[in-house]
Order: structure tokens, then C-alpha cells, then sequence
């Protein structure tokens, strides 16, 4: 019988697909379990709309490899196929029967119980042909639905297709592929291996609603040997089930135990830990969604490497589409795993890639609501948790504000949380602002890298004393994140280490006013000895007991720069320093008798004094030798 030849436009896509449409080559199994999820799920249609009287559990899908003959057929019990829809949907590409289908159901889809779910999976005729990548020839045998004939459609690629008559008994399709010759490349014969097949199945189609069934191997005792002091065990081959077939997220909430997501979580992402807390949402709308997602306990070993990659697995119809959906989860999520499955996406013709429509940008937007909800009920009902959660996963949240440039700020400023000098552990911004003194109008904030560090800094004494609360940011991206945010509640935020942070009463005031001019000279001379490494030398009644401090004029602290100088070369930024000098320490009283009487040493001074502050920063001296010497020069 001579060859039917695909149409040009076909036979272009086809050897397109092959080639590069599929990113891997094991989506083929995928595709026709798919395919024959569908043509069983028209049979059951028709049944419940004819009064058949056949049940879903009469349905099942198996597959058979052979690797002596090279061949692995796929069968299913479903509606099968005419020699006339052989022709339409496995000779023209792209046509899809299933979507035809659907879209012949119309109005009749009230017939299908509420509790049944109607869903046809392949909408793109295209899936089937993803087995010439696999396969060097394809036959389909496929006997429809109450007719006495069947039909074998036969091709070995672009060149062409047959369609004659074949025997079958019974209605439903059997698919056989004769697997590639290995190349030096590839390795086909792997998809003749129980095992590989096996996993894909729980991989791709572990949720199809009918049974996935293969012959595996198992070890059973051999007769009459029981009783022996070593009893004999032999191999034999048995049909398992091999998908799971109810997805967890499709049950009620009501169904599941703390144990059954735990256990599915552990299986599934291949945690050792139970996670931190469950998220199972099941959303309708705009678009219509489940989602099923954990916050980890414990950060993956790459998390915070460029090798990470984001993202919640995909399904459609409890089909996975793909592994790691990025545009579904935002940065500052990135920690959570998970899942969602939604009939309402619109999938390209290899299913792998989606288009970027309105309704993934939807479920993107529920998601992100999901988990901030989730994660707030817990900062309020559940904070020792949440500060669990916080101290692995928290810097990405204070990222998230950072990096969208204040974008984020509204969606996650309640979830952050920091150390206070008051409560002496984690606090709020709003629980911050609700005990600010009377006429307080400025969130005070420390920078340094520990809290132990920060506590003791000059800056946080005189604040400590009179009553104000301190946020200690002990991670770099802490006063980033805040100078984004800018503003919490109409309240600004103010470094206690920045050199315009006043707490002064006016009688405070006038006597600092008074006490740098009446030093302006002295001052002078130790500006000068340091020259750019600071923008100013003054004097300071904040200091209780320590002589000096640095502190910072402008937007760049000193905190900043030692975070921005750590990072590749590159970066010059620079704090503008000033060096505050306490009037009421022994060591002003020095200062100013050398100034007096020894102009050269009070430069040695003005040196010292200016690394021991920078010391106090927890910065680096600039030469530590040059230090040292003039330490030991004042000590001889």
C-alpha cells in the first residue's frame, strides 16, 4: 500500500519537533499516557451521557517494554480511534481530537457529576509525535468505541504514514514504539528499562486519574523452601500500579493529617526535615488553581549561590508540565517549594513552555497573597517559629525590598523583623512604633555585625540612657533594606551612627555649640593631620564614657562601606567620616594642653584616636604598623 504523505506544513513541524521543540526526550511517555488519559476519559463521557454503565474502574493504561525485540507499546481501554480519525488526528499535526472533543461537549457538560471532574489533557495533537524521538518506527492500532473494525496507522517519521486494516478484539489503542539504536550520544535502549520507566510515570503522570500499570520485578519465596534453615527467594515479574492517581491537593483539607503533608513534602523534595509550615490553597475565579507549598526549615546547600533556580512544579489536570516554574514564584519568595496545578493555562505545543498570559500572571499574583498571608499568621500566632523561619530565610525577604527598588515595600514591611535594645529579642516595625516616646518622629537604628558588638558602640549609650529604642541590623543588607523603605508608618529612619542625629535638649545644644567654637582651633589642626579620611573633626556630648566615636554625614554609612568594600573590586564608595570627640572625657583635657604646648604630638593623638574609633567600627586601620609605632611613641 503506497505511503499517504504528511502535509508540507506537517511534515516541517514534525522534523522541527523532533529536533528541538522538546527540551528532553523522556516527555514522550508523558505525552501519549496523556493521550490515552484522554481517549478513556471520552469513553467514560460517553458512557455517563448513553447510560453505558461503565465505571472508571474499568480503565487502565499499560505499558510493556520488550528489549529483546526494541519495542515498548503503551495500551489503553479508551473510545479509540476511526480509520477517518487516524487520518485527521495522527495525520495532520497539531490537530488536536481532544480539543475538538471538549469543545463538542458544550452545553451537555451538566451531565458529568459535579463530583466528577471533566478534564481532557491533550490539547495540542502535536504530543503524539514526541515518540520519533524516541523511536525509529511508530504503529497504532486502534479499534473505536462499537465498531467491529480496526485500524493500524503505521510511519517511520517525516516520510509518511499507512493506515490499513488490522485485528483487534477489543476497543481501546495500542501504541508500539521500536526504540532507536544507540548513538555514541544517546542512549535509547534506557527507555526499555523498567526501572527509568517507573520513575518517569511518578515523575510526569503520577497523578492521571486511571491506573498506570507495568510488570515489575519482585523477589518472592520459592515453594516448599520455608521451612529451609536459608529459604530460596527468585525473581518474578508482577503488575504494579505505578502512579499514585489522587493528588494530594485535590483532597480536603479536613482529609489530610500534619503526617500525610509532611510525609508527601518529604518524598516529593527530597527533605530529610519536616518543613516550617503547609500551604494548601484551592482558588476559583478569575483563574482556577490548587497549590500546595512548604517553607523549608533548613536553606538548600545553594540557595544563596547563582546556581539556584527558583520556581514551584507545574501541572495541568495533574499532569507536570514543568519542573520548576520561575515566573510563579517572586525573588523574595524564591524559598518556598512546592506546586500548582491549573486546567486554565494556556500551554504552547510542547507543553513544556507557557505563554505569557493573564491567567499565569494571576495565579503568580494569588500565590505571592498565599504566602504572605501564611507567613503573617505565623509572625502573629506562631513567633517562635516565625523567628526560626526568619533566621534562615529573612535576608531574602529584606532583599526582596532592596532589590525592587522600594517596589515591594507595602507587600513586605509588616513581615520584617529585627532585634530591639528594648524587648532584648525580635520586634516589628509596628510594635516598634507603638511604644516611640511622645514626640518621637525617627525609627533609631545600629549597624554592626553582631548584637553583642553593637551594644557596646558609643553611638547606642547616650540613646540607651535616656529612654529610646534601638533596631540592632546585624546582616548586610539590613540598612539597605531600610534606606529603601525610607518610611514606616510617617516615621523616617535614622542611624544612630549617622553625625546628624540629635537628642539633645536646647540647653544640651548650646552648650555643644559653644564647646566646638571655643576647640574650632584645635579641631582645625586635627582635620588637618587626617585630611580626607574625614569630612570633620568636632566635638560631642553624646559620648558618656567613651573618648571618641565615628560617625557618618550623608546616605553612605560607615557600616555600608565596609559592607561595599568586601565586595569584588571595583567599588570605591566611601563614607563621609566624622570624627566626634568626647568634651567630657579625660582625654579633650589632653588634647587640648598639647594643643597648647606640643602641636606634634596632638597630630600623633589625632591619628590614634581616629584608629581606635575606626577599631570601635570594627574597620580595619589603615596602617596597622603606623598604628602600633605610635602607640609605642606615646607609651616610651
Amino acid at each position: 500500500m503506497p505511503k499517504k504523505q504528511f502535509k508540507a506544513e506537517s511534515k516541517r513541524l514534525l522534523e522541527l519537533m523532533i529536533n528541538s521543540i522538546y527540551t528532553h526526550k523522556e516527555i514522550f511517555l508523558r505525552e501519549l499516557i496523556s493521550n490515552a488519559s484522554d481517549a478513556m476519559d471520552k469513553l467514560y463521557y460517553k458512557s455517563m451521557s448513553e447510560n453505558l454503565g461503565l465505571s472508571r474502574g474499568e480503565f487502565e493504561i499499560n505499558i510493556i517494554p520488550d528489549k529483546q525485540a526494541g519495542t515498548l507499546t503503551i495500551t489503553d481501554n479508551g473510545i479509540g480511534m476511526t480509520k477517518e480519525e487516524l487520518e485527521k488526528n495522527l495525520g495532520v499535526i497539531a490537530k488536536s481530537g481532544s480539543l475538538d472533543f471538549k469543545e463538542t461537549v458544550g452545553d451537555d457538560a451538566h451531565i458529568v457529576p459535579q463530583d466528577e471532574e471533566m478534564s481532557i489533557i491533550g490539547q495540542f495533537g502535536v504530543g503524539f509525535y514526541s515518540a520519533f524521538m524516541v523511536a525509529k518506527k511508530v504503529i497504532v492500532q486502534s479499534k473505536p468505541y462499537g465498531s467491529e473494525e480496526a485500524f493500524m496507522w503505521t510511519s517511520e517519521g517525516s516520510d509518511g504514514y499507512t493506515i490499513t486494516t488490522c485485528e483487534k478484539e477489543t476497543t481501546g489503542t495500542i501504541i508500539t514504539l521500536f526504540i532507536k539504536d544507540n548513538t555514541d550520544d544517546e542512549r535509547y535502549d534506557e527507555f526499555l528499562e523498567r526501572y527509568r520507566l517507573k520513575n518517569l510515570v511518578k515523575k510526569y503522570s503520577d497523578y492521571i486519574r486511571y491506573p498506570i500499570k507495568m510488570e515489575m520485578k519482585s523477589s518472592k519465596l520459592k515453594e516448599d523452601t520455608e521451612d529451609n534453615e536459608t529459604p530460596e527467594y527468585e525473581d518474578t515479574l508482577e503488575i504494579k500500579t505505578l502512579n499514585s492517581m489522587v493528588p494530594i491537593w485535590k483532597k480536603n483539607k479536613s482529609e489530610l493529617t500534619d503526617e500525610d503533608y509532611n510525609n508527601f513534602y518529604k518524598d516529593k523534595f527530597n527533605d530529610f526535615t519536616e518543613p516550617v509550615t503547609v500551604i494548601h490553597d484551592k482558588t476559583e475565579g478569575m483563574v482556577t488553581y490548587s497549590a500546595l507549598m512548604y517553607i523549608p526549615k533548613k536553606a538548600p546547600f545553594d540557595y544563596y549561590t547563582k546556581e539556584y533556580e527558583k520556581g514551584l512544579q507545574l501541572y495541568s489536570s495533574g499532569v507536570m508540565i514543568m519542573e520548576k516554574c520561575g515566573d510563579l514564584l517572586p525573588d523574595h519568595f524564591s524559598f518556598v517549594k512546592g506546586l500548582v496545578d491549573s486546567e486554565d493555562l494556556s500551554l504552547n505545543i510542547s507543553r513544556e513552555m507557557l505563554q505569557h498570559d493573564r491567567q499565569l500572571k494571576a495565579i503568580a499574583k494569588s500565590v505571592e497573597r498565599s504566602i504572605k498571608s501564611q507567613l503573617t499568621k505565623m509572625l502573629t500566632n506562631e513567633r517562635e517559629k516565625y523567628c526560626e523561619f526568619w533566621e534562615t530565610f529573612g535576608a531574602q525577604v529584606k532583599f526582596g525590598i532592596y532589590n525592587s527598588f522600594g517596589a515591594n515595600n507595602e507587600a513586605l514591611q509588616d513581615l520584617l523583623i529585627f532585634y530591639s535594645s528594648a524587648e532584648q529579642k525580635q520586634t516589628t516595625l509596628d510594635e516598634y512604633v507603638t511604644r516611640m516616646k511622645e514626640g518621637q518622629e525617627e525609627i533609631y537604628y545600629a549597624a554592626g555585625e553582631t548584637i553583642t558588638r553593637i551594644d557596646t558602640l558609643p553611638q547606642v549609650e547616650t540613646l540607651k540612657d535616656k529612654g529610646y529604642e534601638i533596631l540592632y541590623l546585624i546582616e548586610n543588607v539590613d540598612e539597605f533594606c531600610l534606606q529603601m523603605l525610607g518610611l514606616y508608618k510617617d516615621k523616617q529612619f535614622k542611624s544612630v551612627q549617622s553625625a546628624d542625629v540629635d537628642v539633645s535638649d536646647d540647653d544640651e545644644k548650646a552648650e555643644i555649640k559653644k564647646a566646638n567654637e571655643d576647640a574650632k582651633d584645635l579641631l582645625a589642626v586635627m582635620k588637618e593631620e587626617l585630611g580626607d579620611k574625614v569630612a570633620d573633626v568636632r566635638v560631642s556630648k553624646r559620648l558618656k564614657s567613651h573618648p571618641v566615636c565615628l560617625t557618618s554625614s550623608g546616605v553612605l554609612s560607615t557600616q555600608m562601606e565596609k559592607v561595599l568594600s568586601a565586595m569584588p573590586v571595583g567599588n570605591n564608595a566611601k563614607a563621609d567620616k566624622v570624627l566626634e570627640i568626647n568634651s567630657a572625657h579625660p582625654i579633650f583635657e589632653k588634647l587640648q594642653f598639647l594643643h597648647k604646648n606640643d602641636e606634634k604630638v596632638l597630630k600623633v593623638y589625632a591619628d590614634i584616636l581616629y584608629n581606635q574609633a575606626l577599631l570601635i567600627e570594627g574597620i580595619p586601620v589603615d596602617n596597622p604598623s603606623d598604628f602600633v609605632s605610635k602607640m609605642c611613641e606615646l607609651m616610651s
